[in-house]
């Protein structure tokens, strides 16, 4: 009994010694590896393989995880392009569409406007030279607006007292000519009985029957245009005196409305259109006014009633490029056909075609050059245009726009360019045939920033 505590006392002590000296081993260990306690352990045992996730034949790789490529770089450079210009052309449409609503809103202002525009283009050179002879300004622009009007006014009353006069010899004339024209219809190759004929009268009387009413209110409405007809010639009055008299001031408070940047091109695109609209409205009227001495002396000698106010109305319709040389040209074939009879309506229209392939070929490229560069499709789109959008009003004034615009765009253009060169940007810009177009070439160089103030540059 003795022997066995002592045994297991020294079994006891040998235990007790080895794990301390297992705790000081582990705390030395614990002390280098910087872990907590329990975590040398851990470390000592391997870790456990961890079998992969089994994965499928149809599932794509995972892709590294990374920032999304911006939007727009995603949409193709076309695509961008297509859209930068369309809202922006949708923009534009927009402004055109605010724009041609207020114009039609007052468009008895605008046309009365521009249409003293035009007379003042025709009746300045006249101020400038009274004055060159010593004529106040006052004066020269008085006298001039008075007589300008006042011939205006003859040709009207001309035209009205030579219709009126002879408004019973025309019907008569007119009868005489329906029938011989009934009768050359009976015996021409064409086969047209007389009951055709009467039936014919029978559908136009029954028409005009039918139309009472339209006709009435268009009558109405014929007293509605006379009214507006008189308030615009006192503003086309009004209008052309202020702009003879005051077409500088004018002009230099509208350049102040320019932004600062712009206003030199402003200052120097304004002069050059002013010339392009006179060097217009003068060739236009030498022209038709030769047209109208022409025709006139044509169809008098065919013995072709009211010669002279037929020669007025085709010196009137000369100012509508295109349409009104045809308008003009048929009337006066109409009133040979019913008045003279098929030949003098025949050689009517000879003359009337040879004088207006003189005009076109001849006279209009000598008397208007290089004033006016707009090609011939320009102008058919252009009358074509501006008589959908405002009648005859707007087929009046769409070739001088457009032939001022072609100005004021040729030398911006210009203009752009010399600045250009002068900031050591390109010193020339391609023209239309793939060329350059050198800034300042043929005097259309870029002027001071200064208003001209020479008395020949008018408004």
């Amino acid at each position: 009994m003795s022997r066995v505590p002592g045994w297991l006392g020294r079994l006891g002590a040998g235990l007790t010694e080895m794990s301390e000296r297992l705790d000081e081993r582990r705390a030395e260990v614990e002390k280098d590896t910087g872990s907590e306690p329990g975590a040398g352990r851990r470390a000592d045992r391997p870790a456990d393989p961890v079998p992969p996730a089994p994965r499928s034949a149809a599932a794509p790789a995972p892709r590294p995880a990374g920032p999304r490529p911006d939007p727009a770089q995603a949409v193709p450079w076309g695509v961008r392009v297509a859209a930068e210009a369309g809202w922006r052309l949708l923009v534009l449409a927009g402004t055109v569409w605010v724009l041609m609503r207020v114009i039609s809103a007052i468009q008895l202002v605008v046309f009365t406007f521009v249409i003293a525009l035009l007379v003042t283009a025709l009746l300045q050179p006249t101020v400038a030279r009274l004055m060159r002879h010593g004529v106040p300004r006052g004066p020269a622009t008085a006298l001039t607006a008075i007589l300008g009007f006042v011939v205006i006014g003859l040709m009207g009353w001309f035209v009205t007292w030579q219709v009126m006069e002879n408004i019973d010899t025309l019907s008569n004339q007119i009868q005489s000519g329906i029938d011989d024209l009934r009768n050359w219809l009976l015996k021409s190759p064409f086969h047209v009985t007389d009951k055709q004929i009467n039936q014919i009268a029978k559908n136009l009387r029954e028409a005009i029957g039918a139309n009472t009413d339209q006709i009435t209110s268009a009558g109405l409405e014929g007293v509605q245009v006379v009214v507006e007809a008189l308030t615009g010639i006192l503003l086309v009055f009004f209008s052309t005196l202020f702009l003879l008299y005051d077409g500088k001031r004018i002009w230099q408070w509208f350049l102040r409305l320019v932004p600062a940047a712009a206003r030199p091109g402003v200052a120097g695109a304004g002069p050059r259109a002013w010339r392009t609209l006179t060097a217009y409205v003068r060739g236009t009227v030498l022209v038709a006014l030769i047209d109208a001495i022409f025709i006139g002396i044509g169809i008098y000698f065919l013995n072709v009633p009211m010669a002279v106010p037929l020669a007025v109305f085709i010196f009137l319709f000369s100012f509508i490029p295109l349409v009104g040389a045809v308008a003009s040209g048929a009337l006066a074939v109409i009133v040979a056909l019913v008045t003279q009879g098929v030949f003098t309506a025949l050689m009517t229209l000879v003359v009337v075609l040879a004088v207006q392939q003189i005009e076109g070929h001849v006279l209009q490229p000598f008397i208007l050059g290089r004033a006016v560069r707009v090609h011939p499709l320009a102008v058919v789109l252009t009358v074509a245009a501006g008589g959908m959008v405002a009648g005859i009003g707007g087929a009046v004034v769409a070739v001088p726009l457009v032939a001022v615009t072609n100005t004021v765009v040729g030398y911006l253009r210009s203009y752009s360019a010399e600045v250009a060169a002068d900031q050591g940007g390109p010193s020339a810009v391609e023209d239309d045939q793939g060329g350059e177009e050198q800034p300042g070439r043929g005097g259309e160089g870029p002027e001071p920033v200064a208003v001209p103030s020479g008395e020949r540059d008018g408004v």
